[in-house]
């Protein structure tokens, strides 16, 4: 129905033909005519093309409340925002301060609101619109009360004579609140079993129940939960009854491509890489960041059930093009490119996003694994652009010894130098990034550089953000 012209009443209401749907009918007419259309159905969301968007599509079509599997930072809320998208524009409903929910105009579910359409004519029952961005809400699990989601008898009333078993008694919660909407409540498992129960009732029932008091509201809500693995699966934690009464359970993950997680931290970072100091990020450099993350995840040093978080990819990036800048503006040079030195300042953004795997024999810091996971990580894409590009043949030309110092400070026109003599071999090396720009050059010497640390051809000593590689140890 257009915006620009909505009934105010309900006698206008039922002379424009709107009809009354549930929230699921709504959800699944709107998400049907958008795919026909061939539209764009969950906008932002990389890699779940074959894989989780079927499930949900289908989900949305049965009409199921759905749980959301998966560890941290798999774009779970975001998937459950989105689906917000296929619910109307505007939804109609009873506008008086004595209703306390969005009541729909032709079968209220309220007391109050069946009172106002029954006492009055039609062309004096108030209506107002509910924009389709507010019928959405969410809660996190752990802390939430009964009476925050669900409701509680109001203390006041009980004082001004309303009997405790009646409707007008109640101060409503969040979910009779967004009665026509949608709900998501994260981290199911952390919710207390009562509470649970209580969700149970409006799964199961649609109704809410307060203090022993059965009140009798024909709920219309799409639920939505979400929930880590290696909670949701452990017994006790989530009432059997209300496991049984989710429609679908959606199984999320981590980008199973590297460009993939690239594409992904690229697009959540949503750094502006102009303006009046522009940024070059290499795709090597891209890449070893990545793989950070791949490793990470694979690494037997971190708490693989808890998982490693986009978000840990996304605030790398950031640290990574930050530390590139600054150095740029601090040596005034244009473009700022990032290099190997830069990932010493990813503690900033890494440390606390890491959860150790404690029942390991190891004694290695949060600091030391990362480390570890860094220099995995260039190993790792360094070999890959050897058997590419031949990269080796540079050790060979270096092998009557030299020293080399780098830096995240150090000026790019200095690494120059460092591979004056041997210009034909370094050349090579240029294809990783084929660039003239000395900055670009530089951010592949360095990466060469800790490539042949990494693969123990050289040695290298690091002291006050500084490195020396020490050529005369290549092998």
């Amino acid at each position: 129905m257009s915006s620009t012209r909505l009934p105010s009443n309900l006698a206008e209401l039922k002379a424009s033909g709107w009809k009354r749907r549930s929230v699921k009918d709504e959800v699944r007419e709107n998400f049907l005519r958008m795919l026909q259309n061939g539209a764009e159905l969950f906008p932002g969301i990389v890699g779940y093309d074959d894989t989780v968007i079927p499930e949900i599509s289908i989900s949305l079509i049965a009409g199921h409340d759905m749980l959301f599997l998966g560890e941290k930072g798999q774009a779970k809320s975001r998937l459950m925002r989105l689906l917000v998208r296929f619910l109307d524009e505007h939804l109609p409903y009873l506008d008086d301060p004595a209703i306390p929910l969005h009541d729909d105009p032709f079968a209220p579910i309220t007391s109050a609101g069946r009172r106002l359409v029954a006492s009055r004519d039609p062309a004096d029952v108030p209506i107002a619109w509910w924009p389709r961005s507010e019928r959405y809400a969410e809660r996190l699990a752990p802390g939430t009360k009964f009476a925050d989601i669900i409701g509680e008898i109001d203390p006041a009333k009980l004082a001004g004579g309303t009997s405790m078993s009646s409707e007008e008694a109640l101060h409503l919660g969040l979910i009779p609140r967004m009665h026509r909407g949608i709900f998501a409540m994260n981290e199911l498992p952390e919710l207390d079993e009562l509470v649970q129960v209580g969700m149970f009732n409006i799964l199961e029932e649609r109704d809410v129940q307060i203090r022993g008091y059965p009140v009798k509201f024909d709920i219309d809500v799409m639920l939505l939960f979400s929930a880590n693995p290696s909670t949701y699966n452990r017994s006790g934690k989530v009432i059997p009854q209300l496991k049984d009464r989710i429609g679908a359970v959606i199984h999320t993950h981590y980008p199973q491509e590297r460009e993939l997680g690239i594409q992904v931290a690229e697009q959540e970072a949503g750094i502006d890489l102009g303006g009046e100091w522009p940024v070059v990020v290499p795709h090597f450099m891209k890449q070893v960041l990545e793989q950070i993350t791949i490793a990470a995840r694979k690494s037997k040093f971190i708490d693989q059930q808890s998982g490693v978080s986009a978000r840990f990819s996304i605030a790398n990036y950031e640290t990574l093009v930050a530390s590139a800048r600054q150095r740029a503006v601090r040596l005034g040079e244009q473009p700022a490119v990032p290099r190997i030195s830069d990932l010493g300042h990813l503690a900033t953004s890494s440390l606390g996003k890491l959860e150790l795997d404690l029942m390991g024999s190891h004694q290695m810091t949060e600091r030391q694994v990362l480390e570890a996971v860094v220099a995995e990580a260039i190993t790792t894409v360094f070999e890959e652009y050897v058997e590419e590009h031949g990269l080796a043949e540079i050790a060979a030309a270096f092998r009557q010894g030299a020293k080399v110092e780098v830096g995240d400070m150090v000026p790019s026109a200095a690494y120059e130098a460092i591979v004056a003599d041997v210009p034909a071999v370094w050349q090579k090396a240029f294809e990783v990034n084929a660039a003239r720009d000395p900055a670009v050059r530089a951010s592949c010497i360095e990466f060469v550089l800790a490539g042949l640390y990494a693969t123990e051809r050289i040695s290298r000593l690091q002291s006050h953000g500084r490195t020396v590689y020490d050529t005369g140890g290549f092998r």
